[in-house]
């Protein structure tokens, strides 16, 4: 597979910013030299002047640079001029945005007020209704030239006004024209977006942002590499809007975001972001600027060696192929290491933090669903009896120091060394049934190779202390992609001297954009100044946040705007508290019709704001029940799952 015929990226080892055309949003550029922008939603309604101007202002003294607000009808647009000239008498120029999915003619109204329109390509010129069609070439035609006629006038507006757009197309909304031509694929989103920039392209205007929302990571990361990937092949550079649609709320809703835009900036694409949590609008900027801050213009760009060919394909999922070595590897899900090193004196109360629980009145352990697989102890030892699903992980030394040349007596049954590479290719003595071998790529050498080919029980522990870590990660996972070995690789990054949102950012997207990838089977996360609890749960939200192992309930929550119909954070909590222990089950929470039933996306049930104190139930994509009251409601979801079969019990 060449590069060129999978090329979404300027590298796939060096940090290189894809340079896209400059896009004047007002006095504010996004693309070409321009930092990568911040951005945010309000959530008040939009006819709600002095409420909307305030919580405006709130996000733009918290960083935000440009303000979008929704126009679901004429009346909102008309007033985006009412909230325009207020923000202005109090000091505060910053570009807005109108919000638009299924009112073209309000978008005419606005794009001749304000600095840029956003439109959602599935939800402007088509109404879904989940239907299977097929179309002949002549039909597909035929509706083309329908979005035409409704679309041009809006781009015509747009280009005597100088008004920006963003045709953002979104996974769930997706119209029935596309799905019956691409189904609900990445490539179905990229043509969607492409119907209408050729529209806007033939009548000569091009001052458009793209982007390609998903609330799941992985669709959302392909997506936008795909758009890169056709952009590159007919010649277009068009600024790339980035952002997780519905991630949700708390530390979850941070990780999901982080795992999707931080992915891609990874590879130097994004061009504004948006971080879309259920939370007010100005908690969500400094989540953003966390994330940017990481790829400013003094980022350094220290080399990793170039490759020839991409061993991958990036545009699908496909998990690298494993042998398994006891619970790890092949088709099993990926293990969290803790790391227990720093500890001085380990007993069984440093297991709790890891989701272990000792009862010594009957000498047993209680194991949660975020319970750590392995846990490393450097060169401290545990003289007390472990659960026997835990292994423990020792320093080699320390480790033959406790099981020496004993090795198939069972006194080492769940404890295993940690070799460097140096012990590795020396030592004679190893555990006859797993070893951990900790490798970086300055390190990889054809002597490691030809000691691995002879060894089928090591997982290989692959670090980084490269200031562009991934990437040398990935590159590794390229040279043994290439040489074909298929033994398991653990993940492992240690973080210094991060703040706790720090390390939630920069860890979600560093593990997140390898796993994404299919790399790793497993993952290990050291911090120097944070608890071993909240690192351990953050383990297990990156692999969730992929996909890759669920252990808990999964909420798929929009993050409110002046279309809501109901307060969101309010109903999200409540929700939450009642399904937490539905392990596995995603459950999606949306303020309107806009972001339901299609950007649900997957989810298993919905909760959708139908009307001023209306909620309609889905189950999948299917109405369930109509029309029921906001206080009954969150009663009648769980009826809904328990009459599905899918309710169990909380302890």
């Amino acid at each position: 597979m060449n590069i060129s015929d999978k090329k979404y990226c300027n590298s796939l080892t060096t940090y290189s910013r894809f340079v896209t055309r400059e896009v004047m949003i007002g006095a504010i550029g996004i693309g070409g030299n321009n930092p990568i922008r911040i951005q945010s939603m309000t959530t008040t309604d939009t006819m709600n002047t002095i409420a909307t101007v305030e919580q405006s202002m709130r996000m733009i003294d918290a960083g935000c640079e440009l303000v979008r607000i929704t126009a679901p009808s004429i009346n909102e647009a008309k007033n985006l001029e009412n909230i325009k000239k207020e923000l202005l008498a109090r000091g505060y120029k910053t570009p807005l945005i109108a919000d638009i999915h299924f009112t073209p003619n309000a978008a005419e109204v606005a794009a001749r007020i304000v600095e840029k329109v956003r439109v959602n390509p599935g939800n402007f010129a088509d109404k879904k209704k989940f239907q299977t069609l097929e179309y002949t070439d002549a039909e597909y035609n035929e509706e083309l030239e329908r979005i035409r006629e409704k679309f041009s006038p809006l781009v015509k507006i747009c280009k005597e006004h100088g008004t920006a757009m963003r045709i953002g197309t979104n996974h769930g909304s997706l119209s029935d024209r596309i799905m019956s031509r691409y189904g609900d694929s990445p490539m179905g989103m990229v043509m969607s977006a492409f119907e209408f920039l050729d529209i806007a392209e033939d009548l000569g205007y091009q001052n458009i942002v793209l982007s390609m929302k998903s609330s799941n990571t992985q669709v959302m990361v392909q997506a936008y590499r795909l758009l890169v990937h056709e952009m590159m092949k007919t010649g277009r550079n068009y600024p790339l809007h980035l952002g997780v649609t519905e991630a949700g709320d708390g530390e979850d809703g941070r990780i999901k975001s982080s795992i999707g835009i931080g992915t891609l900036l990874e590879d130097g694409l994004g061009d504004t972001i948006r971080v879309s949590l259920t939370e007010d609008p100005e908690f969500e900027i400094p989540v953003a600027k966390i994330l940017a801050d990481r790829y400013s213009e003094k980022r350094q760009t220290q080399v990793v060696s170039s490759i020839k060919e991409n061993p991958i394909d990036p545009f699908h999922y496909s998990r690298r192929e494993t042998f398994a070595i006891n619970n790890i590897g092949a088709h099993k899900v990926p293990v969290v290491v803790a790391d227990c090193s720093a500890e001085r004196n380990i007993s069984h109360s440093s297991f709790i933090p890891l989701g272990y629980s000792y009862d010594e009145a009957s000498d047993k352990w209680n194991i949660s669903d975020t319970a750590a697989d392995y846990i490393y102890t450097g060169i401290h030892k545990v003289d007390f009896e472990i659960p026997g699903t835990l292994g423990l992980i020792q320093n080699y030394k320390s480790w033959m120091e406790v099981v020496g040349e004993n090795t198939n007596n069972g006194s080492g049954e769940k404890r295993f060394p940690l070799l460097t590479t140096i012990e590795f290719l020396t030592e004679t003595i190893l555990s006859p049934s797993l070893n951990f071998i900790k490798i970086s790529l300055d390190e990889f050498s054809d002597s490691f190779l030809e000691k691995l080919e002879e060894q089928k029980n090591c997982v290989l522990v692959i670090s980084s202390t490269h200031i562009n870590g991934m990437m040398q990660q990935r590159r590794l996972f390229f040279e043994l992609l290439n040489e074909k070995f298929s033994c398991p690789v653990i993940i492992n990054r240690e973080y210094n001297h991060l703040s706790a949102d720090e390390l939630s950012l920069h860890a979600a997207t560093d593990f997140g954009a390898l796993l994404l990838d299919g790399f790793g089977d497993g993952i290990w996360l050291k911090a120097d100044n944070q608890l071993s609890q909240n690192v351990n749960r953050l383990c297990f939200g990156i692999l969730q946040g992929c996909r890759q192992r669920i252990s808990k309930t999964e909420y798929i929550s929009c993050p409110s705007c002046g279309r809501t119909l109901f307060d969101l954070q309010e109903t999200t909590a409540k929700i939450r508290a009642v399904t937490n222990h539905l392990k596995g089950m995603k459950i999606a929470i949306m303020g309107c019709i806009v972001n339901g039933p299609g950007e649900m996306a997957d989810a298993d049930y919905g909760y959708v704001g139908s009307g001023p104190g209306k909620i309609t139930l889905y189950k999948g994509k299917d109405i369930m029940k109509r029309s029921i009251n906001t206080e009954t409601a969150v009663d009648e979801l769980i009826n809904l799952i328990k009459e599905n079969g899918d309710w169990v019990e909380g302890i």
